[in-house]
């Protein structure tokens, strides 16, 4: 077929939905999890962006688009935000999985090593690499993918192509979702916390009893015991609650987005 031919079967409102629903979906390739992952190549991002975007236009577009430059900027300005929210309220969850990672690194010692994390692309220390996979996979295994391409067709009933959506609706669940993250992160670590601040302060009294004793000696190698051993028995919980999370974290995601 004629690229021409082909090109001339789409008029200048289909072009401009499809822009539209590109700002919308572009976004997600940034903050949420998998979708923006680094070891994804950037060029197989873009064209499963575009193939999403191929799939989400028809039930996007509805009634007439306006193609003045004014009209048109602040409606590609609107689909940005509304995509940037949907994929903060994801990207939240997953930095909740890195924070608790973050923060257990630094109570086992293990803060003074860092690495580069696949995922991110970014430096990040050895416990955060291993929650951020473990939510990656878990993220696969229960077809997260599945649910946040089906979560972002919805946004369009929420927040349809030619309406605005509620500002103060779209900051308020944006602090929401911000602040949850180190409570998450502290709910996820929380089983390998209590262990390590018991360590310490049964070292401590140890300490006590026993000044001759080198405690950093001794103590770094317990609680690095200590802190594997419990992260591997509190694994699969934390992955019954990436499961959980992802699905509220969707549906907190919808919820915020209305039309104001």
């Amino acid at each position: 077929m004629d690229v021409n031919a082909l090109l001339a079967k789409f008029s200048e409102q289909d072009v401009a939905a499809f822009m539209l629903v590109l700002g919308r979906v572009s976004p997600m390739f940034i903050f949420a999890p998998l979708f923006s992952s680094k070891m994804i190549p950037a060029r197989a991002r873009a064209i499963i962006a575009l193939a999403l975007t191929v799939g989400i236009m028809p039930m996007a577009r509805h009634g007439h688009i306006e193609l003045d430059a004014l009209s048109f900027g602040a409606l590609m300005l609107k689909e940005i935000v509304v995509g940037l929210a949907f994929a903060y309220a994801l990207g939240a969850m997953y930095a909740a999985l890195q924070a608790a990672g973050a923060l257990l690194d630094t109570l086992i010692g293990f803060s003074f090593g860092a690495l580069l994390d696949p995922v991110t692309g970014t430096q990040s220390t050895v416990l955060s690499q291993l929650y951020s996979l473990v939510g990656i996979a878990v993220f696969i295994a229960i077809d997260g993918d599945a649910w946040v391409i089906q979560g972002l067709a919805r946004t369009y009933d929420a927040v349809p192509l030619l309406s605005a959506p509620d500002i103060g609706t779209l900051v308020h669940g944006t602090q929401v979702a911000f602040s949850g993250i180190f409570v998450a992160g502290f709910m996820i670590g929380a089983p390998v916390i209590v262990a390590l601040i018991i360590t310490d302060a049964a070292f401590g009294v140890v300490s006590r009893v026993v000044p001759s004793l080198n405690i950093f000696a001794v103590g770094f190698p317990a609680k690095m015991i200590v802190g594997l051993t419990l992260i591997g028995a509190s694994l699969p919980f934390v992955s019954g609650f990436v499961a959980d999370q992802l699905q509220q974290t969707v549906s907190q995601a919808l919820h915020m987005l209305r039309v104001a």
